[in-house]
């Protein structure tokens, strides 16, 4: 009875103790203010930050990604691995029972000495067999941390691929109305070249325009002729993208709004530092230091000797009928412990490594941090400059539709020669393509505002966030 009170107070220690450091989140150098600031455009709504496009196609895309998307069915796919290995780690904190039956017939034969030949016997045992490791340096319980650990940065993970997933999807759309519309600028002024080609060929066959004019305005037609197939090869591979990012074949993407009437995203008048705190490539850093820091305790467990009881209760019979009748039972209770005397560096060698990818892994946190303020300032600066660059684009091009007016009346007048109209027909085209090109760049620059902020500022309840936010399988 003393022994037996013995082992159960060495079981109530088990557990007290955990070698190791405890977690405590590293002191990072980080900016008292962003560098650079956003006049408030309007307040977020109530609702995912991809609907204030109001175009249900681009909601449906989206939709569509995050459940058929395969980075997103991989990263699933690793929450549910890493549960299951949690499961396992938990499960050696407990005790492990187990059964076994087994049948034995023998016969020994005659016995040289006696003379006497005894026969053969049929022996039947069945029992249960129990074993558990007493935690009581805290190995098993840091490995469990360490578990539970890499469980929430999976989570992360597929979080951050869903954030990352949308933002590449709305920015995929964008981009294609955006060469959507410069196919439709391309088409509309090869039409006016054509109908100025068909013009000049006339004059030239009745005299009035050289040879040298014919060929400025043939040379122009075909500049936009050629402009054409190469925006129709860009539109067909951003289509080829987005079906990949909808975890489909290449094929064709069904359109919604004009670039034209897609607004700028809302956001609100002011940034706080603390969102970050939500990124999720940032809390996986986290999660993955804590993880690293417990399997440093891990390590060092191996200094104490591990203890462990076992146990044995059992019947034997010669029949496996009587087994559980009139069989004779059979028990033991016992205990180990072992642990290491010499090994030549092996423990310190493990306690090091831990302590080298704890260090690498304060190191992978901090970079983090940093990368997620220079996305968020790239973003701000973004959004600020190409809304300052697109208004004067906008002036530019007003006053080159001006110019290419008056340009053609001085030289229906005859007081000029066509080649101003060419300069000026030439840079209308050109800007009024870079126009678009920077009416997408301020899009995308907001999309990669919010996405610098995962939506944070939305409510996590919000329609369309649910399946950003819910993981593998749930609850740990």
């Amino acid at each position: 009875m003393k022994h037996l009170h013995l082992l159960l107070l060495i079981a109530a220690m088990a557990g007290c103790t955990a070698a190791g450091p405890d977690y405590r989140r590293p002191q990072t150098d980080i900016p008292a203010a962003w560098r650079s600031t956003l006049p408030a455009q309007g307040e977020p709504g109530p609702n995912a930050w991809w609907q204030s496009y109001a175009d249900p196609v681009l909601s449906g895309l989206i939709d569509q990604a995050i459940a058929t998307n395969r980075d997103v069915l991989l990263a699933t796919a690793r929450i549910d691995q890493y549960l299951a290995l949690m499961a396992t780690s938990r499960s050696r904190s407990f005790p492990q029972i187990g059964y076994a039956l087994g049948a034995n017939r023998q016969d020994t034969g005659l016995n040289p000495l006696s003379g006497t030949d005894s026969p053969a016997y049929t022996t039947v045992q069945a029992g249960l067999n129990v074993a558990w490791e007493l935690d009581l340096w805290g190995r098993l319980h840091r490995a469990d941390e360490a578990a539970r650990a890499q469980v929430l940065a999976s989570e992360e993970e597929r979080r951050g691929v869903l954030v990352s997933l949308v933002g590449n999807v709305a920015a995929s759309y964008i981009l294609l109305r955006g060469y959507d519309r410069q196919l439709q600028i391309a088409r509309e002024t090869k039409r006016s070249y054509e109908e100025t080609r068909r013009i000049f060929r006339l004059r030239h066959h009745h005299g009035t325009i050289s040879g040298v004019e014919l060929k400025q305005v043939e040379s122009q037609y075909e500049q936009a002729a050629q402009t054409i197939p190469r925006i129709e090869s860009l539109i067909t591979q951003q289509e080829h993208l987005l079906s990949i990012l909808l975890g489909e074949n290449p094929g064709p993407i069904p359109r919604g709004k004009q670039l034209h009437d897609l607004d700028v995203l809302p956001f609100p008048a002011a940034l706080p530092l603390s969102l970050l705190e939500r990124r999720p490539d940032i809390r996986r850093a986290e999660y993955e230091l804590m993880a690293a820091n417990a399997r440093i305790g891990e390590a060092k467990a191996l200094y104490f000797p591990t203890i462990s009881l076992s146990g044995l209760l059992g019947r034997q019979s010669g029949e496996l009928t009587d087994l559980f009748r009139s069989g004779a039972g059979f028990w033991s209770l016992g205990g180990t412990v072992a642990g290491s005397l010499i090994t030549f560096g092996g423990v310190s060698g493990q306690v090091a490594q831990a302590e080298a990818l704890a260090r690498q892994a304060v190191l992978r946190y901090e970079q983090t941090i940093q990368a997620a303020f220079r996305e968020v300032e790239d973003a701000l600066v973004g959004t600020l400059k190409s809304r300052e660059q697109l208004q004067a684009q906008q002036r530019q091009i007003e006053s080159l539709t001006e110019y290419t007016r008056l340009s053609r009346l001085t030289f229906e007048s005859g007081t000029t020669s066509y080649l101003q109209v060419l300069d000026a027909e030439r840079t209308l085209f050109s800007a009024q393509l870079d126009l678009v090109q920077t009416h997408v760049n301020l899009l995308t620059s907001t999309i990669d505002l919010y996405r610098a902020f995962a939506g944070d500022w939305v409510k996590p309840d919000a329609p369309g966030m649910k399946g950003l936010l819910e993981t593998g399988q749930g609850n740990l």
